[in-house]
C-alpha cells in the first residue's frame, strides 16, 4: 500500500506544499484539514492511525514518549519527526523518496527522524 502522510498542527506548511509540488499524487493531509488544533498528542496519534497515515511532526520533545505509549497498545502507521533546523528542501526530498520508494507497511510502528542521513 502507498504511503500516506498526516501533518501535525506544528509542521511547517512549506513542507506539505513542497512535497505536493514535487509529487502531485502524494496524499499529504494538513493538520488543519484533520482538525488538529488544540488536540492532544495521544489523540493526534489515534486520529492519524485511524486514517492510516504516517504522522509528520516537529514535536521531538513530547511525541516520542506518547508514541512509545501508543504503540504498546495500538498499531501505528508510524511517526516521522522532522528536525526544525533541517532545510525544507532536504525534508521534501526525504519524504518524496519515502513516498516513491517504499510501502506503508515498512514504517508501521516505527519512529523515524528526518533527515534520514546527516
Amino acid at each position: 500500500m502507498r504511503v500516506r502522510f498526516q501533518a501535525d498542527a506544528d509542521l511547517d506548511a512549506r513542507i506539505v506544499r513542497g512535497v505536493k509540488r514535487r509529487e502531485p499524487l502524494v496524499d499529504f493531509q494538513t493538520g488543519e484539514a484533520a482538525g488538529f488544533r488544540a488536540v492532544s498528542d495521544p489523540e493526534v496519534l489515534q486520529m492519524a492511525a485511524g486514517s492510516g497515515r504516517i504522522l509528520v511532526t516537529h514535536d521531538k520533545r513530547t511525541m516520542p514518549g506518547h508514541f512509545s505509549t501508543f504503540v504498546a497498545h495500538h498499531t501505528s502507521p508510524g511517526v516521522f519527526i522532522v528536525q526544525k533546523d533541517t532545510p525544507i528542501g532536504v525534508v521534501v526530498e526525504d519524504l518524496s523518496m519515502i513516498w516513491a520508494a517504499s510501502d506503508a507497511e515498512e514504517w508501521q510502528d516505527r519512529l523515524v527522524w528526518i533527515p534520514l542521513q546527516e
